[in-house]
């Protein structure tokens, strides 16, 4: 019995199904240069597909032609929006505490506690006017990637400005930024700094039970909305909502989320879906929504739910988001806006300067905010005197961790636990459909055509002679076959013998042909069946060059990029890859290969797995180094588990014991499986 953070999943690791691999075999002697002919491959497939999704957008945006059509868009993209953010939560009490107070010449700044989700503690400051008589407008602002967040110093001298020109501002930390660290230890010190590293590790274990971060992000939000409208000091009829860069995300989300905002300024974000990928840019997760671009949804969109309410887009000109997006989203808005009546609701401003919410743009927001609320005729920035980050500190420690803020992946283990009683064991046809249908698997039909490289040389490899076939398992993708050789060889695999050994590599088929112990014992086993050994797709022959020098493996890297968007798009990238798998499997029948032994490993052995399930061909299953459940990894703070191993949603359908008893017809043989963090 497989028990996996306190559940019995009734997966049996053991007897037959659990070996010890051999011993590694000896290196060569010289250093061989590995092969990757295809490494823009997978880059540009993602470029044609984001690219017709957002043409599909724009034809729909060119079909609106009067005032009701756009009126009509705007109830649709709400609607999508909702579709890809997923359900919100119920409103629970906030349960509001002011911990601290700064008197200051102009204004006041209340030091706020509260909770957006029960014990989910949110830091905040609130900035309110003296002298003035109430209520007055009110603004949100929502910080980016700053490590000190709320007390960054440009983002201080935004809540600042608005008191000191008459808003009633509350400034919040976001997760995993301030006093808001999700991973600390016991000195409350960060385990995995902040920012960035704490939104992608946590977000992407999200995944598999069916949240999203941005989501949770967006609600944190939506909940500080709550509270400001709480104040009596606060004018209903007049809150408005900014934030730059990752902040700029945030107030671009909540555009979309909540239509009680009166006016709105996202800063250094808006651009286009496209341009972020052709730049090669990685993004949070949060900013890559679930179905985004599948739904024919792009930046301009989100600001698009708020119509007909005024907008200002802050852009730069030396911003790495692509200011042409931004331009391009303006065009867009200027044109839905046009139809709606009120053209000059929609402004957009291009600072000079790099990424940033500089003191232009702020200038500008001040502007726009004033336009909208006729509160102050102020054209520039007030002298501002900036606290020191201690002084706007809610929390005694520091670190909300301190009062005992319930960690967000605490929440991920407790939706797991839920979601696992809910699905009980999965088996049989119910198994199938479930897998083919979270795997977003197309229909196949046929061989697939495949190509025919010179044959390899002086490998090293087991036997003599190889030959590499690129199979096309869509328009456009390769999987790469490597076929082993007792001989030279220069043209199709001949056909037969009935049985076959297909290989499905970790990371790289040339390299573990040479060193993996694995592929040798299959060798040796059965040394008259033909071995096929696979590099499915942004792997081995086809491992991505993009997103900088050497950042594969990277939290932020490569890998990510693209499996963050086949989520955006509604097609999981393991799906892809397992769809690799089961074209490679019927290039194989070409062959009267009919009778498969199909062995995977570490990354390669969660495709593997899947097609086996899915292909009658296979009726042998050997995988190494193979992740023991889906489970495992939202049962754990920490994990090893790329997000391209991933499917959304998975735990609400099915989990990978659920697979491998499946397998146990096609004598399944597992050879040290691994948990969520891989052993030392």
């Amino acid at each position: 019995m497989l028990v996996v953070g306190g559940l019995a999943l009734g997966c049996q690791l053991a007897g037959r199904w659990l070996e010890v691999p051999a011993q590694a075999a000896t290196a060569p002697a010289q250093p061989i240069i590995p092969y990757n002919r295809f490494p823009r491959m997978v880059q540009e497939y993602f470029v044609t597909q984001v690219r017709q999704a957002e043409q599909a957008g724009l034809a729909r945006k060119a079909a609106l032609k009067k005032r009701a059509d756009a009126r009509a868009y705007v109830n649709e993209v709400r609607a999508k929006i909702r579709r890809a953010f997923g359900p919100l939560p119920e409103r629970t009490p906030l349960n509001p505490r002011i911990t601290g107070t700064l008197d200051r010449d102009t204004y006041r700044v209340e030091k706020v506690i509260f909770e957006s989700r029960p014990e989910f503690l949110v830091t905040a400051n609130l900035y309110v006017p003296k002298g003035r008589t109430f209520p007055l407008p009110g603004v949100v602002v929502s910080c980016g990637h700053s490590a000190n967040g709320k007390a960054m110093d440009s983002y201080q001298s935004v809540a600042q400005s608005l008191a000191r020109m008459g808003y009633v501002t509350l400034i919040y930390d976001p997760i995993g930024q301030g006093e808001r660290l999700q991973y600390t230890d016991d000195q409350l010190r960060p385990r995995h700094g902040n920012g960035v590293s704490e939104h992608i590790l946590a977000g992407n274990q999200q995944f598999l039970t069916g949240e999203f971060f941005g989501a949770w992000r967006a609600w944190d939000g939506i909940r500080a909305l709550d509270y400001l409208l709480t104040r009596p000091e606060v004018n209903p009829k007049q809150v408005g909502i900014t934030g730059n860069s990752g902040g700029g995300t945030l107030t671009t989300w909540l555009c979309g989320l909540d239509q009680r905002w009166t006016m709105a300024a996202p800063a250094c974000f808006i651009t286009t879906f496209r341009h972020n990928l052709e730049n090669e840019l990685p993004a949070d997760t949060e900013q890559c929504p679930p179905r985004a671009l599948a739904l024919g949804l792009d930046h301009d969109d989100f600001l698009a739910a708020l119509a007909p309410k005024p907008i200002i887009i802050l852009a730069k000109e030396q911003d790495f988001f692509d200011v042409r997006g931004a331009q391009e989203s303006f065009a867009r808005l200027k044109r839905l806006y046009t139809l709606l009546g009120v053209p000059d609701n929609i402004q957009l401003q291009v600072g000079p300067t790099n990424h940033g919410y500089s003191q232009e743009n702020r200038e500008a927001m001040y502007r726009w905010f004033n336009r909208v609320t006729s509160i102050s005729d102020l054209q520039a920035e007030p002298a501002l005197v900036l606290e020191k980050e201690a002084d706007l500190r809610c929390t005694p420690a520091g670190q909300v961790a301190g009062l005992k803020s319930r960690p967000l992946p605490a929440f991920t283990r407790v939706r797991a636990c839920e979601l696992a009683v809910r699905r009980g064991v999965v088996a049989g046809k119910t198994l199938v459909t479930r897998v083919t249908q979270a795997l977003k698997l197309p229909e196949r039909q046929g061989m697939p055509d495949y190509r025919i490289l010179r044959p390899v040389a002086q490998r090293s490899y087991p036997q003599a002679g190889a030959t590499i076939y690129p199979v096309e398992t869509e328009p456009g993708v390769f999987a790469l076959v490597t076929r082993l050789y007792d001989h030279t060889h220069e043209s199709r695999p001949p056909s037969g013998p009935r049985q076959a050994i297909l290989y499905i590599a970790d990371q790289s088929a040339d390299e573990e042909l040479r060193s993996e112990p694995l592929v040798r014992e299959l060798l040796k086993a059965e040394p008259e069946i033909p071995l096929y050994a696979c590099d499915v797709r942004g792997i081995g022959e086809s491992r991505p060059d993009t997103c900088g020098k050497d950042q594969f493996f990277k939290p932020y890297g490569s890998d990510y990029f693209y499996a963050i968007h086949s989520i955006m798009l509604d097609r999981p990238y393991l799906g892809m890859k397992t769809l690799d798998v089961l074209r490679v499997l019927d290039w194989l029948a070409g062959f009267d290969h009919q009778e498969i032994h199909l062995a995977g490993r570490g990354w390669g052995a969660l495709p593997a797995a899947m097609a086996a399930l899915l292909s009658k061909q296979v009726t042998r299953v050997t995988l190494k180094n193979t992740l023991t459940a889906y489970d495992a990894i939202a049962q754990n703070e920490e994990y090893d588990w790329p997000l391209s191993a991933f499917i959304p949603s998975v735990l609400a359908q099915f989990d990978l014991p659920d697979v491998y008893r499946a397998l146990e017809t096609k004598q399944l043989r597992l050879i040290d499986p691994m948990g969520a963090v891989k052993p030392a």
